[in-house]
């Protein structure tokens, strides 16, 4: 099974998670609690529940899934990941609103310093296939390509921040999916 881990402001339900579903079938997609240590939780009670196989995270989600990825061991595609939310989230402390819905919500200062309990060092090569594209207007893709360096990096040029074509590479993660990891034994 798939766990697809959106991005800040938004919700489970979207044009990623919607194209996930009709190409898989086999996907959840969950909205996250707003605090950092919460959505962990939830997501770390998720992954032991389900037999979850891939994580899927975009932007916020895909640093989520880079920790829950190395902790766990589940290979995962990240899609124009945040490399450093402490930083980029700060000037959205205070009260928000999500994309999806409308629902309000506070973005508070402590939530800064318990993203910094995630962030991930010595990344396990060929767990992570990374999507990015250069026309990212919210993030710097050289960021995350410098992060995830050793792991396989697309490079899309133009595009945005939403990676509204995420048709174009599900072949992609499928055989990310179904991929050693590139472990060959003889």
């Amino acid at each position: 099974m798939i766990l697809y881990i959106h991005g800040f402001k938004s919700c489970g339900k979207g044009n990623k998670s919607e194209a996930l579903r009709r190409y898989f079938g086999d996907v959840v997609a969950p909205d996250l609690p707003f605090s950092p240590t919460k959505a962990i939780h939830f997501l770390d009670e998720l992954i032991t529940k389900e037999a979850i196989d891939l994580l899927v995270g975009s932007s916020l989600g895909g640093y989520y899934a880079t920790y829950l990825a190395q902790k766990h061991g589940i290979k995962a595609v990240l899609i124009n990941p945040s490399v450093h939310p402490y930083d980029t989230l700060r000037s959205y402390v205070g009260e928000q609103e999500r994309f999806c819905d409308g629902e309000r919500f506070v973005w508070k200062e402590e939530y800064l310093h318990d993203l910094l309990r995630y962030d991930t060092k010595n990344l396990r090569r060929g767990l992570f296939l990374v999507l990015l594209q250069t026309g990212d207007e919210v993030l710097d893709y050289r960021v995350a390509l410098k992060k995830y360096a050793n792991q396989r990096c697309i490079v899309e040029y133009g595009g945005n921040h939403r990676f509204e074509n995420i048709e174009d590479y599900l072949c992609m993660v499928k055989n990310f999916r179904e991929s050693d990891g590139g472990h060959r034994t003889f």
